[in-house]
């Protein structure tokens, strides 16, 4: 993402794969590339640069030109970069944190604090009108206690780590919202999806969307599922295996960061089909592959005369490549969304996630058509105002 926004800025590559730069979308006056600028929280070691061309080294996911020209710009990032919070992350992203970190002893209402106090230093220097927090951290495992709905029963409980319910992604979504900036969770984790920190949202005035971005294997579901349900076939079963190596499906070889993961990508066929067909859905690390991911998918479905039949298909993509460019896209949506007075969940923008917030629809055509419609009435708004 932070390559493609260098390259983007100095307009060294075409906007592939990027919706926002499509005619429908130019008469909304949305952020332009080079006004996106990027800080963050990290909980691992390390140079940015250094990360970047191993994406090309073990991965060969970005060209090496594009690497030798963003060096300055992944060095101002890497200035911007704060330590993130290991409390409520589970034990296997804190395996990976560097040893600092590690070590650090703080409340959720301390690391709520302390990463709001980075978001409003990070808005004041670099001077900037809104900040979108965007949450592409490594998937949490579920949170071990049911989450109150309402939010007046967690607050005293960010005094005591090992009391408090929320995982870290949902203390990043506090820190964001107390800060006043929108929040984007790409990520299966909890964020800011639980009942009460929706309500957190309203009633801090800010905009949010998610959950977990949508982009390969359950993004064909989408498309394929509501084909069986038109034309009135019965899928029997459905078989999703998927494999590949990267720092995400390192930690995802954990069984419950996995739980999670699994959960976000089985449940949209009973959604879409109105009843629920056998599923199985498999996640594997395999160290070799690095950031490209394999998907094999077995579909059993009867028709008429009760004749059974088979469709299968395969994915293979570049984890990364494929998600970027939609972060991009949220970020932009979100930050016009908000300055045009929308706050809290944005059902519109479900076509982006697996489990969208606000909304129950999983059709891929009918959720792209919802973010159609709402073009369509901003374009109208901004040519009326």
């Amino acid at each position: 993402m932070m390559t493609g926004l260098a390259a983007l800025a100095r307009g060294a590559i075409e906007p592939v794969g990027l919706i926002t730069a499509t005619p429908p979308f130019a008469g909304l006056e949305l952020v332009d590339f080079p006004e996106l600028i990027v800080g963050g929280h990290d909980v691992r070691p390390g140079p940015l640069d250094a990360e970047a061309r191993r994406m090309w080294s073990e991965s060969r996911a970005i060209p090496p030109a594009l690497l030798d020209h963003a060096g300055d710009f992944f060095a101002e990032i890497q200035e911007r970069l704060r330590p993130g919070t290991l409390v409520g992350s589970g034990e296997r992203i804190a395996s990976l944190a560097e040893a600092g970190l590690a070590t650090r002893v703080e409340t959720p209402r301390e690391a709520i604090a302390r990463i709001r106090a980075d978001i409003e230093a990070f808005a004041a220097t670099e001077r900037l009108e809104r900040v979108v927090v965007v949450n592409l951290a490594s998937t949490e495992p579920p949170p071990e206690r049911p989450i109150p709905l309402d939010f007046s029963e967690v607050e005293p409980l960010l005094d005591d780590a090992a009391a408090c319910p929320l995982p870290a992604s949902s203390l990043y979504f506090l820190a964001a919202a107390e800060a006043g900036a929108c929040y984007v969770n790409f990520t299966p984790s909890a964020g800011g999806s639980p009942a009460c920190l929706q309500q957190v949202a309203i009633e801090r005035g800010i905009a949010q969307a998610g959950s977990d971005g949508k982009t390969g294997e359950t993004l064909l579901k989408s498309v394929l599922a509501p084909l069986f349900a038109a034309r009135n076939l019965e899928v029997m079963s459905w078989v999703g295996h998927n494999i590949f190596g990267n720092l995400d499906g390192k930690v995802l070889d954990d069984p419950r960061n996995k739980a999670a993961k699994v959960r976000s990508k089985d449940h949209l066929l009973a959604e879409i089909l109105g009843y629920a067909p056998q599923t199985l859905v498999s996640i594997e690390y395999i160290e070799s592959l690095g950031d490209w991911k394999t998907a094999w998918d077995h579909i059993h479905f009867r028709g008429f005369l009760g004749t059974p039949m088979t469709m299968q298909f395969t994915w293979q993509g570049c984890d990364s490549i494929l998600a970027a460019p939609l972060v991009i896209d949220l970020v932009r949506l979100v930050e016009r969304a908000w300055r045009a007075g929308e706050r809290g969940g944005l059902p519109w923008l479900a076509c982006f996630f697996k489990s969208p917030l606000g909304v129950t629809e999983q059709d891929f055509a009918t959720q792209v058509t919802m973010l159609r419609d709402w073009v369509a009435r901003m374009t109208a708004d901004a040519s009326d105002g």
